[in-house]
């Protein structure tokens, strides 16, 4: 089984995700996105397994957001995932992916469970 998450290791949903996979013996590969942000293809791809949209990913309270209009409702799929490859603190962790198939956000950090 091949596991990716990505995560922010000052975030505690993050860290305690991490720690519900080892303890479950599951070794994930480990991608801190705010030094090594997913392209826009993968982030896409993330998109279409959570079967969300990408304002549903973004961290709405972040100082960026507002900086950047991103909540102007003309702005489409394609510019609101270009703003979070350029600023991947707006994107919502952590985010499990397992096999290339399946995906699921931490938040309850329980809830990726569903898809191991």
């Amino acid at each position: 089984m091949a596991v990716i998450l990505y995560h922010n290791p000052r975030c505690s949903k993050s860290r305690q995700t991490l720690a519900i996979l080892q303890d479950r013996g599951v070794e994930p590969q480990v991608i801190e996105y705010l030094k090594m942000p997913p392209d826009a293809a993968t982030l896409s791809d993330i998109l279409d397994k959570l079967s969300m949209a990408p304002r549903d990913l973004m961290r709405r309270k972040e100082a960026v957001y507002g900086e950047l209009g991103l909540d102007n409702p003309e702005l489409g799929r394609d510019a609101l995932i270009q703003a979070m490859v350029e600023n991947p603190i707006l994107i919502e962790r952590p985010i499990l992916v397992v096999d290339g198939r399946k995906a699921a956000l931490g938040r309850p950090p329980e809830q990726v469970l569903g898809i191991l």
